[in-house]
């Protein structure tokens, strides 16, 4: 059965299997952050900066494989497979949402 995700979200990870860092960033609140590898990105710039750098680091893609909602975020559990050591994983992807943006992001 597919998985039922919010808009936002589902765009995300559409947009996750593109080569437009912008198409990413237009999923996310003007002020939105994300926290990835210990560092916090922030504002839709430095959004589109990271999706960049990251794919052309990893050449990673993701699939989303379940879904919870916890303390007011969805939760969802996706294979990263990619240019990395121990690929593929599973990792949370942590969605903060308002008014159909994602507003956060934590990855890990």
């Amino acid at each position: 059965m597919p998985l039922q995700l919010a808009p936002a979200i589902e765009r995300y990870f559409a947009a996750e299997h593109t080569d437009d860092p912008a198409a990413l960033a237009r999923c996310f609140a003007p002020d939105a952050t994300i926290r990835d590898e210990g560092h916090i990105i922030e504002g839709l710039a430095a959004i589109a900066a990271w999706k960049a750098a990251t794919k052309a680091k990893y050449q990673h893609t993701t699939e989303p494989l379940d879904a919870a909602e916890q303390d007011g975020r969805t939760i969802v559990t996706a294979k990263v497979t990619g240019n990395f050591p121990g690929s593929p994983v599973n990792l949370a992807f942590a969605f903060g949402l308002l008014g159909g943006k994602i507003v956060s992001l934590e990855i890990g």
